[in-house]
């Protein structure tokens, strides 16, 4: 599929993969698409960055390459690496059959097809449905040494392999970059992306995405969890739920038969939808209870 011409074009190629995004976000994920740069998408965990890709994936046709950061990671996990055992296989066959010339056998074990090829690798090679979407998901959980090597890899889309030499893409992959924030990501990797942060969304587009991805939750019970989750990010808690947590929460709620939310069921299911014992401490009882009475008393006024 073609990308889109505009920003609308973008608004409803989201949509048609469930995804509920205002016009900033659109906006900035149009112009991308349309300027071939890398999007750095930050925000708290569970608002979302993470989804876009997939989507745009989706939608687009596109194969979805994801490199899962962590602490540690480095390019034999990225980008490529040998395949040693066949290698050690092919000089024992080739010693047995009586090759002398090591050189042209050192040329054979390190040519294309002993190549392991890693996330990044993978979405520098051409394909029939076009360009992949490489997701580079939590790019924060990295150590800064692969960080500078990941800008050199987005700054001209190719890597060298010392037995092979340069490895360029013909059509650069559309690059999704997230962070959650735990640090900084340099400034300089900042000016080759275009940038957005990803917030939690206000009460009606959170009602509008609960209604795509939990749409077996009555509208009442939906209408009460948004509003009990907008209140309780007012909160100063450990870790605000996100909306996959409200998603689950719903879904939760909605496996128990529950029509609309009461204090034993709140009490009952606040695991779903928050994950810190201290937060959980704070919210069960009272504090679950106050918050009740203030969304029945507003959806009274109204």
């Amino acid at each position: 599929m073609s990308l889109p011409s505009n920003i609308d074009e973008t608004v409803e190629l989201l949509a048609r993969g469930n995804y509920v995004a205002d016009r900033s976000l659109a906006t900035v994920i149009f112009l991308a698409l349309k300027m071939g740069r890398p999007l750095l998408l930050e925000g708290e965990a569970g608002v979302g960055k993470t989804e876009i890709a997939k989507v745009l994936a989706d939608a687009l046709g596109r194969r979805l390459i994801r490199l899962q950061c962590y602490e540690g990671l480095d390019t034999g996990a990225a980008v490529y690496e040998w395949n040693y055992q066949a290698q050690m296989i092919e000089i024992r066959l080739a010693e047995a059959e009586g090759v002398e010339d090591r050189t042209e056998l050192g040329k054979d074990v390190f040519s294309e097809r002993f190549l392991i090829r890693r996330p990044i690798l993978q979405a520098l090679e051409p394909a029939v449905e076009g360009p992949p979407v490489l997701l580079i998901d939590e790019l924060d959980r990295t150590d800064e040494p692969f960080e500078a090597y990941l800008l050199e890899v987005l700054s001209d889309f190719q890597v060298s392999v010392p037995e092979i030499g340069t490895i360029k893409a013909e059509h650069p992959p559309i690059v999704i970059v997230t962070s959650n924030r735990t640090r900084e990501i340099h400034d300089a990797l900042k000016r080759r992306c275009l940038y957005h942060w990803v917030d939690y969304p206000d009460a009606e587009r959170e009602l509008a995405i609960l209604k795509q991805k939990a749409p077996r939750a009555p509208e009442k019970l939906s209408r009460e969890i948004v509003a009990f989750v907008q209140k309780l990010r007012g909160l100063d808690l450990y870790k605000n739920p996100g909306i996959a947590e409200t998603i689950d929460w719903a879904e939760a709620l909605t496996a128990l038969d529950a029509i609309s939310l009461d204090r034993q069921s709140v009490n009952d299911t606040l695991g779903a939808l928050l994950k810190y014992q201290d937060d959980i401490a704070r919210v069960a009882g009272s504090e679950a209870a106050r918050i009740l009475e203030e969304i029945r008393m507003a959806a009274a006024a109204e």
